[in-house]
């Protein structure tokens, strides 16, 4: 498949537009379907079926190397925005400590730079909170395995925007109205293209540009680049 696909939403035009903060009430439920209707459907479950059978005896072991290692549950849930405005529970292997919200306030409080990091991107690329075993499992985006069950459920894709929370997606500005065409997904342009590499704002338009060019073969291809995309784990933190 041509570059043109993963090239082209960084050169979308951004504008103060996108960025404006919206609130939450302008989030209304439309009753359209997702963008890939019974095709993209039929291939999340498929694949994410099958990455299940394959995968369980594995996940099972990282769960267990999570509870040996760090006090805690094996899994972590956190409430995302999905298709059409809906809540849902999007659940990773637990990567960081329990007491985190704790850590990341006086982490944040006593490290200006920190703060402007985190207020800039939503994320740390040296998060106090995560732990040694945690580390791992992000750099190859193993943590996000448990993802396939939210596939299963319907409630995100094999390939989408990135799921975010409420207050994130009153930062798309208009792009929100494009996320919530999609189901959110396991994996995406952004993450081919380099991850915490690219800006928050070319995240954005990313996850813009591709639901308003969706195509099979788009995700076909996007799936494709993430397999090298992890192995190199460009742009983990």
């Amino acid at each position: 498949m041509p570059n043109t696909f993963t090239s082209a939403a960084p050169q979308v035009q951004y504008s103060a537009s996108h960025n404006a903060v919206l609130p939450t009430h302008q989030f209304r439920k439309t009753g359209a379907s997702p963008v890939g209707g019974v095709v993209k459907r039929s291939f999340d479950v498929v694949c994410a079926g099958l990455a299940l059978i394959c995968l369980a005896p594995l996940m099972l072991g990282f769960a267990l190397a999570i509870r040996l290692t760090s006090p805690g549950p094996a899994l972590f849930g956190h409430v995302r925005v999905g298709h059409d405005g809906r809540l849902f529970k999007c659940w990773k292997f637990r990567t960081m400590v329990t007491n985190g919200p704790e850590i990341l306030a006086a982490h944040l409080r006593d490290n200006p730079e920190a703060r402007r990091e985190w207020e800039a991107t939503q994320k740390l690329r040296d998060d106090p909170r995560v732990t040694p075993l945690g580390r791992v499992l992000r750099a190859l985006s193993i943590d996000e395995l448990p993802q396939l069950l939210n596939i299963l459920s319907g409630e995100m894709s094999i390939v989408g925007p990135r799921p975010v929370t409420e207050g994130e997606l009153q930062r798309y500005g208009a792009s929100a109205a494009h996320y919530l065409r999609a189901r959110p997904g396991l994996t995406g342009l952004w993450q081919i293209s380099g991850r915490s590499d690219v800006s928050y704002e070319r995240r954005v338009l990313m996850d813009r540009y591709y639901v308003a060019n969706w195509s099979f073969a788009s995700d076909v291809a996007i799936v494709a680049k993430t397999v090298p995309a992890v192995v190199m784990a460009k742009g983990s933190c």
